[in-house]
């Protein structure tokens, strides 16, 4: 009888948490479709015009890549501040993989592209697993390093478009049934995730090491392993989205995804995603970076001048971390309850 008691309390708990993130990820949507409401009130271009609506699913879906690699990380209580190095470094290889190897398939450099990601993931995850630095220390040293490397190997040159096959171009280009390409190509690679994190037991105690890495340690759980493998998916879909810039932009140069390791830890944070670790989804941080390059390709349009347009994001990011802390006090207020309730 106690057992049944207490299973219920807790069962209770995760369905106030499932709760929680759903009713979150539901309101990024919600802000979502305001700030396109909004936008299209306005300019009516912004989603009814020939590439209007296009663009609206195109443009976010290479930092949604990122941003999914950025939560995995995040969710065990680390962070990876090189993915844009990695992404400007596997956009060049790209390029200059086309060029130094006539005819190579593309489904040769996608892999090549993926593999360089994994590895530079690897050393990540290795100086952080198995060094016991911390992952802001080590990531933001990589980051330094992986861009230096980049900018070495590219000087003052850059990949054009005629220097890849059109074939590979076309997948910045094509659509399928009117949805872009890329941006079902990105929605595959979500799924997939989001999968492996509910369902696979991997995936599931890298929400345990997130939430307590101490208690992982003596419950047995590989943590070491664990963290290394978020790194190196992190690296991979860097690395993949490195290969899909250059198919959507065509050109390539050496500040190629400069940047785009912040946009990626705003957009798994406003995802709901915490910094703290264990908490979020891949949806949450998908929707977060749908969510943020839409208000960056909203703003002007409603005239908003580009300091307040930064102001914005900075302030949407805040308010993400402030009601994370306010739900999490929430929860823990429930589950103190519930175990007095017990007793």
């Amino acid at each position: 009888m106690t057992t049944t008691t207490a299973a219920a309390p807790r069962r209770s708990a995760l369905g106030v948490a499932g709760g929680v993130l759903k009713a979150r990820e539901t309101g990024i949507v919600i802000a979502l479709v305001a700030v396109v409401i909004a936008a299209t009130a306005v300019n009516p271009t912004f989603i009814f015009s020939g590439d209007g609506f296009r663009d609206l699913l195109l443009t976010p879906s290479l930092l949604m890549v990122v941003a999914l690699g950025q939560a995995v990380v995040i969710i065990t209580r680390n962070v990876d501040l090189s993915v844009g190095s990695v992404v400007g470094l596997t956009a060049y290889m790209t390029g200059r993989l086309f060029i130094d190897v006539p005819g190579i398939h593309p489904a040769l450099v996608f892999l090549a592209g993926i593999a360089l990601g994994a590895l530079l993931g690897l050393i990540n995850g290795a100086l952080v697993a198995f060094a016991k630095v911390p992952a802001l220390v080590i990531t933001l040293g990589t980051m330094y390093i992986y861009r230096g490397i980049n900018v070495a190997w590219t000087g003052s040159d850059r990949i054009n478009a005629s220097d890849m096959p059109a074939s590979f171009r076309g997948l910045g280009t094509q659509d399928v049934l009117g949805i872009p390409l890329l941006t079902l190509l990105a929605v595959i690679v979500l799924v997939f995730t989001a999968w492996y994190l509910r369902n696979l037991r991997s995936g599931r105690e890298l929400y345990a090491i997130g939430s307590d890495p101490d208690a992982a340690h003596l419950y047995g759980l590989r943590v070491t392993r664990r963290v290394l493998a978020a790194f190196i998916v992190c690296g991979a879909l860097a690395g993949l989205a490195g290969v899909l810039f250059a198919a959507r932009y065509g050109t390539v140069s050496s500040n190629a995804g400069y940047g785009w390791e912040l946009q990626a830890i705003g957009a798994a944070v406003i995802g709901g995603v915490a910094m703290s670790g264990g908490v979020g989804t891949v949806w949450g941080a998908a929707f977060g970076a749908y969510l943020l390059l839409t208000i960056n390709r909203a703003l002007p349009i409603i005239g908003i001048q580009d300091f307040w347009q930064r102001a914005v994001v900075g302030i949407l990011i805040i308010g993400a971390i402030i009601l994370d802390r306010v739900l999490a006090l929430r929860q823990h207020r429930r589950l103190v309850a519930a175990r007095e309730e017990v007793k």
